[in-house]
């Protein structure tokens, strides 16, 4: 289970870049498809487009 759990924060930790990628773009069409993408792969959108509040 571990592996999955590695795997699944690998994948919000990319979603999370693309999307900080796509802000300072200011491009509205990556930001869609991001959201999309997290959809597909069941996950939420405010585990990618917030910042940590650490």
């Amino acid at each position: 289970m571990a592996s999955s759990d590695a795997q699944r924060q690998a994948l919000i930790d990319s979603l999370r870049q693309r999307y900080a990628d796509a802000l300072q773009r200011e491009d509205a069409e990556a930001k869609q498809a991001l959201f999309k993408e997290a959809v597909y792969l069941d996950i939420q959108p405010d585990l990618f487009t917030q910042e940590s509040s650490q």
